[in-house]
């Protein structure tokens, strides 16, 4: 059976149709709208447009936000109009099809576990941490997602870590996120630079001209080009990753740590270093064994293909 599976975020909702294998077919997109009822004829739109060329039996929707653990209400989503809203219901009467709604660091994580990075693992105990503008994450137990419950765990970027630390939109000090995402890392370079501007005058004048100012993106650039600031900014973020997953480890005891999200992509630039400073301050680390930590394969199509593949397991169920 075939399904869709649609990536809603903050700009743009993607959608996809995904065969049994987790292979994208087809795929459309749209602009987000600011306001729910435009948001859901968006959806409605793509999935009607990938649903009139393929013969589909169910949809799925990722997104970053709570979601009722029946996968039916949004209750909160930080970028997305919704407020304890019954998206599926509404958006199943739309579509004429079954809807479910996952959390996008869940579903990101079941395609990587079942067609990406974590495929034929093993691993009985999972975790994915997804490293975008803030932290998603995931924790799969025997291939199953965790949600806790009240459908809303693992909140792990809002685990504290510095104690009146930085400032988060979550309305607490120091998470981890502050330290460990794109944006931690712009944040980053910037406290370098006002400490010592001529460090590096490259991002200097960057800083000073962009309108937007720095993104993660200009300073992974400036690492790979061997900017002295800019690996100062990636060396930090390789050690609160490594730190932050030696807390994981703590908790939880995965076998296997998969890192997505946009930053992943510049991973060549802080694994090795997370990896040993993972491997320095977990707990008993020379007297236990240490998780496997991996990249994501799936790249920005994570979301869509387990959202799919979660809409295809839900018709299996009824």
């Amino acid at each position: 059976m075939l399904t869709i599976g649609v990536d809603v975020g903050g700009t743009s909702v993607r959608a996809g149709v995904v065969d049994a294998d987790g292979a994208v077919l087809d795929t459309a997109r749209a602009a987000t709208p600011g306001q729910d009822q435009a948001l859901e004829s968006a959806i409605a739109g793509v999935v009607e447009k990938l649903a009139a060329r393929h013969p589909v039996g169910a949809v799925g929707l990722a997104l970053a936000g709570f979601i009722s653990p029946d996968r039916r209400v949004v209750r909160f989503a930080p970028h997305l109009p919704w407020r304890d809203a019954p998206v599926a219901d509404r958006l199943a009467a739309r579509c004429a099809l079954p809807v479910v709604i996952e959390h996008d660091a869940n579903a990101a994580a079941l395609a990587e576990r079942r067609f990406g990075a974590g495929s034929g693992s093993g691993a009985s105990c999972s975790v994915f941490v997804a490293l975008g503008t803030g932290i998603g994450a995931a924790l799969l137990i025997d291939g199953k997602l965790y949600r806790g419950a009240h459908g809303v765990a693992p909140e792990l970027g809002h685990l504290r870590v510095v104690p009146d630390g930085r400032a988060c939109p979550c309305g607490k000090r120091g998470c981890w996120e502050r330290y460990c995402s794109g944006t931690a890392l712009v944040t980053t370079l910037v406290e370098l630079l006002a400490a010592d501007p001529s460090a590096s005058p490259t991002l200097a004048r960057m800083a000073a001209v962009e309108a937007r100012g720095i993104t993660g993106r200009h300073v992974a650039t400036a690492a790979r080009d061997g900017d002295p600031l800019g690996c100062r900014a990636m060396a930090e973020l390789a050690r609160w990753l490594g730190e932050g997953l030696a807390l994981v480890a703590d908790v939880y005891d995965p076998e296997l740590v998969i890192i997505g999200g946009g930053v992943s992509g510049s991973a060549p630039l802080f694994m090795d270093e997370a990896r040993d400073h993972y491997a320095r301050v977990v707990t008993g680390g020379h007297h236990r064994p240490l998780a496997r930590i991996r990249t994501a394969q799936l790249g920005d199509e994570g979301g869509v293909i387990g959202a799919a593949a979660l809409a295809r397991d839900s018709c299996r169920k009824r």
